[in-house]
């Protein structure tokens, strides 16, 4: 679904509110040369992907997430907000070599 919208400069918080109320936010481009709006709307909005200035297709796979907020993006895709802990696994193995006969101070002197 492709979406327009223009709007008067005094009404840009209430369009982004209600952008953000409904409740998708997977691909959002932005038509501006006014670098601090161009930034206030990317902060506001938890799209995946935000163009600036330019077309809204052909994201590359692998570098850039297909994610978003609300009900895009969600679960295990690319970009979701559970995709990194398919990737992340936090283990600590600590062996006591001294309880096993070693001695700790010969590993640990240099080589």
């Amino acid at each position: 679904m492709l979406h327009i919208v223009r709007w008067r400069a005094g009404e840009l918080d209430q369009l982004l509110d209600d952008i953000a109320g409904n409740g998708y936010g997977l691909t959002l481009g932005i038509h501006s040369r006014i670098d601090g709006t161009i930034a206030r709307i990317a902060a506001r909005l938890p799209h995946g992907n935000v163009y600036v200035n330019r077309n809204m297709i052909g994201a590359v796979v692998g570098s850039q997430p297909f994610g978003g907020g609300g009900l895009s993006g969600t679960g295990f895709k690319a970009g979701g907000p559970t995709y990194l802990h398919r990737f992340a696994l936090e283990q600590v193995i600590t062996v006591n070599t001294a309880a096993s006969g070693g001695n700790a101070t010969l590993l640990a002197e240099d080589e």
